[in-house]
């Protein structure tokens, strides 16, 4: 079998991955960070994901370094980005509670202490339903990096609602759309999409745009 194709952005990655690590915990606690990150990079390269890929992660990442300043606990919400979809089957339910377990058992081995690991844990658990309670400062960054997808292009948009699509390839289109129309009225639902002032200034209107032209596209 042939060996999976490295990422292009997989060493900078192990970099961000092995910088947060070290600033998180004691000098000198825990093991080399290195497998750690080649266990997570190996998980978002599974080949079910089509939309859950080392792409998101990256722009998850890259969302949370500019809604920093928000956080109370930046690293924290790096690590839960680094976790929120490392465990991911499209076909369960489960995804985020097994995601956040996974965090439990790494972080401590890393040296990260028990109220970091724990937040982790909660802020990925957050992201079944991206309503973070009022406040929740760290919540707010962690939701509004992964949600920001949503505010794309048109043609960056059409292509993140194809990538889901293909993810759900097993599921028949009435049922999907049933389910994705559900998905995207929860989202419009919502109070706003975008916690942060930064997030909810650039990101509000194109995403409340294109979620609705979806949700008409979808005939719902």
């Amino acid at each position: 079998m042939a060996a999976m194709s490295e990422h292009p952005s997989g060493p900078a990655l192990r970099t961000r991955w092995r910088e947060t690590v070290v600033r998180a915990r004691a000098e000198g606690a825990g093991p080399d960070p290195g497998p750690y990150a080649d266990d997570l990079l190996r998980r978002w390269s599974e080949p079910q994901r089509r939309y859950h890929t080392v792409d998101h992660l990256v722009a998850v990442l890259d969302h949370v370094d500019a809604l920093a300043a928000h956080a109370e606990d930046a690293d924290a919400v790096r690590f839960a980005a680094w976790f929120h979809d490392a465990v991911y089957r499209p076909d369960r339910s489960e995804n985020e509670e097994r995601s956040a377990h996974l965090a439990e058992l790494a972080l401590p081995e890393l040296g990260v202490d028990e109220a970091r690991t724990a937040e982790v844990a909660r802020l990925v658990r957050l992201t079944v339903g991206h309503d973070p309670a009022p406040g929740d400062r760290d919540g707010e960054v962690l939701c509004d990096a992964d949600l920001a997808v949503l505010a794309g292009s048109p043609h960056d948009y059409a292509l993140y609602a194809a990538a889901v699509r293909q993810e759900y390839a097993f599921v028949p289109d009435a049922a999907f759309h049933e389910g994705r129309a559900g998905v995207l009225r929860q989202l419009l639902g919502l109070p706003r999409l975008f916690r942060t002032p930064l997030g909810y200034e650039r990101w509000e209107a194109v995403a409340r745009r294109n979620l609705t032209t979806e949700l008409e596209l979808l005939g719902a």
